[in-house]
């Protein structure tokens, strides 16, 4: 699958996931708004009903007071309540009086005038009650309204309709000033509150305001059972945009593998290349007597030596294979790893003073002995000298420092060269199987980029680390490690 296929599936797949997100947020936003409109309704009609109950309460009152203050009042309920009780006849209303007369003509004339009598001292005191209340807007707030009565009234309503929030209440005038607050309602909340007018038949100058604060509101509109059925919708989206994330990850890791195995490949048959020619120019003259005679000896030596490298370099693939299929077994036995360093080093020191450089050791662990897999291990350990002088630089003397000691209840090993050094952007690769720090042509350096896989494989099967420092022209410094036997 082309690159260019790929980021436009995941173009395709991101649009889409971030139209169906804002579906969601906008489908979450609108019941937002219904609860808030549905809750904003209710509390309407609820504090309407409380001014309905507050208007009831102060004709009520009005009532008690005007009948209290009529002149035998009680006796003359008593004597009446008595008289009708003795005939069985309960007290009309105005509007049934004349529907029910005719049904009294039977009785006697002295009970209806009792009756008569009776309907229009109601209808006075009745009237005389319109009177005083119609009088009552004169009279301070303070004295019209029992403003604890108001905070019960409130809760009751609010109850009623299952919304039990906790609010702050207050009353003001008509030109907005509080007259009565209840503790913790602050003159800011007034913008936020619910407001219903009191007594809205008094005169325009004597209006009041009762004023309603609920600090909790937004948590009560976007509460869990707001967003309780979208919640699984945006958790079920999030696991497809989790899966999507990790299959182009896994699509792209695999696109860059096979990337890299084709480099493997081609860098495999130019390595394997050299030597097959070199041995069949050798054959070639073999075959030639004049020439058999003249340079048997270095025939036999180049053949030698070549057939050495083809091995070698199947030896290193046939190991990185085994080590990757977990059929390669550690044979783990105690090694000295100052013994190692000083026999890997002196394959290298030729090498390195040919090209007028020099390797220095300064094997200062006192404790060196380790338990691992001699053969790996040192296999570790030429890979990376191997490194330090493959990827040194062309026109300066190649200096290898290979160092060790001991910090707790570790071995340290640190192979240092300065060489080309590593890029930041690659140090975090060069431990990739097939990854290969190039210099421009992916032949010049030698290899399949195994080595550093190899290493970085055998190492956490010894149950170590290994850690790479590097600086971009300026060198590189491996360090092992590894827990000493105590």
């Amino acid at each position: 699958m082309k690159k260019s296929t790929i980021w436009l599936i995941v173009g395709v797949m991101i649009f889409a996931f971030a139209g169906l997100m804002y579906l969601q947020i906008d489908y979450l936003k609108v019941i937002a708004e219904n609860r808030s409109s549905q809750f904003r309704e209710s509390v309407r009609l609820n504090l309407l009903q409380v001014s309905r109950s507050l208007e009831l309460d102060e004709t009520s009152r009005l009532f008690d007071g005007i009948l209290a203050n009529t002149t035998d009042t009680q006796e003359q309920l008593i004597r009446y309540a008595e008289k009708l009780k003795s005939k069985n006849i309960t007290i009309p209303d105005k509007v049934t009086f004349n529907r029910r007369k005719s049904d009294l003509r039977t009785e006697s004339r002295s009970i209806q005038d009792d009756l008569y009598e009776r309907y229009l001292y109601y209808e006075n005191l009745l009237s005389e009650v319109i009177r005083t209340n119609m009088k009552a807007n004169e009279l301070p707030i303070e004295e019209r309204v029992d403003f604890d009565k108001i905070k019960v009234y409130i809760q009751t309503e609010l109850a009623n309709n299952n919304l039990a929030l906790p609010f702050l209440y207050a009353i003001s005038d008509r030109n907005g000033n509080l007259v009565f607050k209840s503790p913790g309602f602050r003159a800011q909340n007034s913008g936020d509150a619910f407001k219903q007018t009191l007594f809205p038949k008094d005169p325009p100058n004597k209006l009041f305001t009762l004023q309603v604060y609920f600090p909790t509101i937004k948590d009560y509109v976007y509460s869990l059972e707001t967003i309780r059925l979208i919640v699984p919708s945006i958790v079920f989206t999030f696991a497809l945009l989790l899966a999507f994330v990790v299959t182009i990850y896994i699509i792209l890791r695999q696109k860059k593998l096979s990337e890299m195995k084709s480099d493997f490949i081609s860098n495999m048959t130019h390595e394997l290349k050299t030597p097959v020619t070199t041995i069949s120019m050798a054959g070639q003259m073999l075959s030639d007597k004049d020439m058999v005679h003249k340079m048997l000896g270095q025939i036999s030596r180049t053949v030698t030596d070549e057939t050495k490298r083809l091995q070698f370099l199947i030896d290193k693939v046939l190991q990185m294979s085994l080590v990757e299929d977990g059929r390669s077994v550690m044979k783990i036995r105690e090694v000295d790893v100052n013994d190692v360093l000083l026999n890997v080093a002196q394959l290298f020191d030729i090498q390195v003073k040919s090209r007028k450089g020099s390797l220095t050791l300064a094997l200062d662990a006192t404790e060196s002995l380790v338990y691992v897999d001699e053969m790996h291990f040192t296999n570790v350990l030429f890979n990376l000298m191997e490194n330090a002088v493959k990827y040194s630089k062309e026109d300066v003397p190649p200096i290898l420092k290979v160092k060790t000691w001991n910090d707790r209840e570790n071995i340290m090993i640190s192979i240092s060269d300065n060489g080309i050094g590593i890029k930041r952007d690659n140090l975090k690769k060069i431990f990739d199987r097939f990854y290969r720090v190039s210099r421009g042509n992916i032949h010049d350096v030698k290899g399949f980029g195994l080595g550093l896989a190899y290493v970085k494989k055998i190492i956490d099967g010894l149950g170590g680390t290994i850690k790479v420092e590097s600086e971009y022209k300026a060198g590189t410094t491996f360090t092992i490690i590894l827990p000493y036997i105590q």
